[in-house]
């Protein structure tokens, strides 16, 4: 922005993102007192808007993805006058990006690869110039989330297939740079897909054993370890990891789900009789199992049970997979039936 002339600071800027930055375009322009107007999609975080907002700037929702938001960008530099900060396809941009390259092969020159989230493409850009110029046999791997893989097609020649809600929303661009698509084209050596699942495998693999908060899309670059250790084995990674910027629900769920992905909380489903003891009878043995029980649901009015019957929801906390098929065995062998279900299931 120090780049931009008094009579463009005075007209004010206009910049669109789902994330990171909006907050650096919104506090920069408020340090330097430039009037600021930021288009979000209206499915960004309540968390990054009001990051945003926190830094004096007009935010705009509007559309449900980034290439949403442009139509809306165009619509208001007519209607203002305003110049736009590309969130990617600018070369200042990219360039400033490159210093993150610099930085981590400052601190370690036997890198490998390098392995870098992609959205519109400018961050992998100006990361793919600094590093090739200084290691020209570094690899620089892409990430884009599986649901969006616009660069990945831009690559391949092909027509890129986007959209759902994807946890790294701050990558979910389906429209690259016409910049950031040759560069990537000419320095990129190959980008992973990433699912859903691996995204979350990251974020809680960060918090856990990191003691670090990422949002799905700084995630991304473990997310492709996590799902594709051969690619990498053996190698010396550097990752590209961002953001506190996840809604704290959203966290609670994914460390939640990721639980009941490793066996450590579980939800069973138990067609019982419908009288006196059972119940205690059941969550004493679980307890007496070494297993804990968090939630209980009774249900009488389903009609697949008998009018004598009901069924018993129970979710567990265990040790793994392996303890709670001891669990479910030892209940079994009192001669209930048991299936395991998913624990939003149990909550109907």
């Amino acid at each position: 922005m120090l780049s931009l002339t008094e009579e463009e600071r005075a007209r004010g800027i206009i910049a669109m993102s789902a994330g990171k930055h909006a907050q650096a375009v919104a506090y920069h322009a408020a340090r330097l007192g430039i009037p600021t107007v930021i288009v979000m999609p209206k499915t960004t975080p309540h968390v990054k808007v009001a990051a945003t907002r926190s830094h004096e700037a007009e935010v705009v929702l509007a559309g449900e993805t980034i290439a949403d938001s442009q139509i809306e960008v165009e619509r208001l530099i007519k209607e203002r006058n305003l110049t736009l900060v590309h969130p990617y396809d600018d070369k200042r941009v990219i360039a400033g990006q490159g210093t993150i390259a610099l930085e981590m092969l400052e601190k370690n020159k036997d890198l490998d690869a390098l392995v870098v989230p992609i959205g519109g493409g400018g961050l992998i850009s100006g990361i793919a110039i600094t590093a090739k110029a200084l290691a020209p046999e570094i690899k620089i791997i892409g990430v884009e989330a599986a649901l969006y893989p616009s660069m990945y097609a831009t690559l391949h020649g092909t027509e890129p297939r986007c959209g759902g809600n994807t946890l790294a929303e701050g990558i979910a661009v389906k429209n690259v740079g016409a910049l950031t698509g040759q560069i990537a084209g000419a320095l990129v050596d190959d980008i992973v897909l990433v699912e859903e699942a691996a995204i979350e495998r990251a974020v809680n693999a960060f918090l856990a054993l990191q003691k670090t908060v990422a949002e799905g899309a700084g995630a991304a670059g473990l997310a492709a370890l996590l799902q594709e250790p051969e690619e990498f084995w053996g190698k010396r990674v550097g990752l590209v990891l961002w953001g506190g910027n996840i809604d704290p629900q959203l966290l609670a769920s994914i460390i939640v789900r990721e639980l009941a992905r490793e066996g450590r909380m579980v939800a069973i489903r138990i067609a019982i009789p419908d009288r006196p003891g059972v119940l205690g009878e059941i969550t004493s043995l679980v307890g007496e199992m070494d297993g804990n029980v968090v939630e209980v649901a009774h249900h009488r009015r389903f009609l697949d049970v008998p009018a004598k019957g009901a069924i018993l929801d129970i979710t567990m906390e265990t040790r793994d997979n392996e303890h709670a098929e001891e669990i479910i065995g030892a209940i079994e062998k009192r001669g209930y039936t048991v299936k395991r279900v998913d624990a939003a299931e149990t909550a109907g």
